[in-house]
């Protein structure tokens, strides 16, 4: 008798996982002052960490003598540690072993800090000219297992529509700068002028596709100097390009998706790049122009050969002007093989279209597990097109069948929104979103479709962030970081570039852009528990990817 093996979906993503090509990261730690005399260390849990594993803290007073530990029994249920023996106006590096079935083992990675006065939550790398990013990319450049950095500057955006006051003439090329992790520059690449100085224009991607250990950089190219008297890029070649990561110089070119059949220059000028895991085990690139009318969806393997091409015409019609503002990536139909969420439309890993809501273009949009009780992953909504109801749903990932939605009309769903389980007194994740230009209406709901509120409490792209040591996320808004009912968490500095757990234990790191600096705000509240690294969850890990393309959706954990 054939007998049929059934299995749990957390042992499903197990073994997924255990399959999938991962990059090997360090333990990333992070240590940061708290007071004049006490510093806090965190570090990563790894995916492959035992569940008894414990963790011992090194020491090194620079100039007086090597590492010496310095806790008093082994670290067993955190991955932080409080040091309250350090002498001020000293500088400190900090490494950690891991003990497993009883033996110490070093592990890479290791962090400086100088003891100073005061609470620094943060730490920078100064940047090679006094510039402000636009944005940033992250990924291992040098195979070393800790993140680095490819900067896109100057912080300026040309957006190709039409009317008055949208596009405007680039005042300089952009630039991609990379830093190591220790904040060394790398290289840089100049974009040129045929990428005109707009986020429609200029897509990059820091991933490692050809598998070699390191990160590669793709980006969008031209050639030369193609623009008309005012401006505008209407003609000339345009290129994908592959970039060694260590050293920026080009290793690979080939054609862009052709702009022909697009019936303007704003309609052409929309492009965006991301990664997936078509086949569940290997990294793949996926090349795509069009928003608003036409779609063109391109993957390439390793070698930048085309896997498939997938085009909104002929028997996929209706598929026209699904697009959404970012390429959302991530296993929604569960066979362990990434499908893509172009908008409010997805593709199946064959390139095959998987479903369509009708809505429109999205300003924002978000998978998560949202609504914990119901099988699968859900999307939450902000629909930039005007809707007679559902310019804010929740769909089924799977499927595209609308849950929840507003039943009112809505007049431009602006911005990215928001989810995060902001509070603990409603199960699952809390939805956020505005209108903008032209509309009033604000919403804040419960997982389930409950409207909390209708006042703009955050404007239209607050981030949550794991910041201190509870089970739910803080808010960034502006300025400041706030728990749910409004009491101050701390002030950050800069403009938000990226809201991901890069560095240090499982909680999520804040980066801003400053003139000439790159600032990385990093918790320094001590937690009493432990969960594995953030980036080694899968959709967690293709949302920092996408970081660099088209608007940035702050990445949520996925089931594995």
């Amino acid at each position: 008798m054939k007998r049929t093996l059934t299995l749990s979906l957390p042992i499903l993503f197990s073994i997924f996982a255990m399959a999938q090509q991962a990059e090997k990261i360090d333990r990333g730690v992070v240590a940061m002052t708290i007071d004049e005399n006490t510093i806090y260390v965190g570090w990563r849990l790894l995916l492959d960490d035992p569940e008894n594993v414990a963790f011992n803290v090194y020491r090194q007073d620079i100039g007086y003598g090597g590492y010496e530990v310095v806790n008093t029994a082994p670290v067993t249920r955190s991955t932080n540690y409080i040091d309250s023996t350090i002498i001020p106006g000293h500088g400190y590096n900090y490494s950690i072993t891991a003990i497993k079935r009883g033996y110490e083992t070093e592990t890479r990675g290791e962090a400086y800090v100088f003891a100073l006065a005061g609470n620094q939550p943060w730490f920078s790398i100064k940047l090679k000219d006094e510039v402000t990013l636009k944005r940033v990319g992250i990924g291992d450049l040098d195979g070393d297992g800790a993140y680095d950095f490819v900067l896109q500057h100057p912080d300026y955006n040309v957006d190709p529509y039409y009317q008055p006051g949208y596009w405007s003439r680039s005042p300089e090329p952009y630039k991609l700068d990379a830093y190591s992790s220790k904040g060394e520059f790398l290289w840089r690449h100049d974009m040129g002028w045929s990428i005109e100085t707009g986020t429609w224009y200029s897509p990059y991607m820091v991933f490692d596709v050809d598998r070699d250990g390191k990160a590669e950089v793709y980006a969008k190219a031209g050639e030369g100097d193609p623009r008309e008297l005012d401006g505008h890029v209407l003609r000339g070649p345009e290129y994908l390009v592959k970039l060694d990561g260590m050293s920026g110089a080009l290793l690979k070119k080939q054609d862009w998706i052709s702009r022909e059949g697009y019936d303007s220059y704003n309609r052409w000028s929309r492009n965006f790049l991301s990664v997936a895991y078509l086949d569940g085990i290997h990294p793949s690139l996926i090349m795509q122009r069009g928003t608003y009318t036409i779609i063109r969806t391109q993957a390439l393997d390793r070698e930048l050969k085309s896997i498939w091409q997938w085009e909104s015409s002929g028997e996929y019609e209706k598929y026209k002007g699904q697009g959404g503002h970012a390429l959302m990536t991530g296993d929604i139909d569960l066979d362990g093989k990434d499908e893509l969420v172009i908008g409010t439309a997805a593709l199946d890993d064959d390139g095959k279209p998987m479903w369509y809501t009708g809505l429109g273009h999205n300003d924002g949009g978000y998978i998560a597990d949202i609504l914990p009780d119901r099988p699968g992953y859900e999307i939450f909504y902000g629909i930039e097109s005007r809707s007679p109801k559902n310019g804010v749903c929740v769909v089924d990932a799977g499927s595209g069948e609308i849950i929840w939605g507003y039943e009112g009309s809505t007049y431009h769903v602006h911005g990215q929104g928001m989810i995060g389980d902001l509070t603990d007194e409603y199960p699952g994740i809390e939805c956020y979103a505005g209108e903008a230009k032209g509309g009033d209406k604000f919403f804040l709901y419960t997982a389930d479709g409950q409207r909390l509120s209708d006042q703009n409490l955050w404007g239209n792209s607050p981030r949550a962030v794991w910041w201190d040591a509870d089970e739910q996320k803080e808010i960034c808004h502006g300025r400041r970081v706030i728990e749910f009912g409004g009491e101050e968490v701390m002030e950050i500095e800069g403009k938000l570039l990226i809201v991901a757990d890069i560095i240090g234990d499982w909680r999520e790191e804040i980066v801003t852009s400053l003139p000439g600096e790159l600032r990385i705000y990093s918790t320094n509240i001590p937690a009493t528990n432990r969960k594995v690294c953030l980036m080694q969850n899968h959709l967690y890990r293709m949302a920092v990817a996408d970081a660099s393309m088209g608007y940035y959706n702050s990445p949520q954990v996925g089931f594995k």
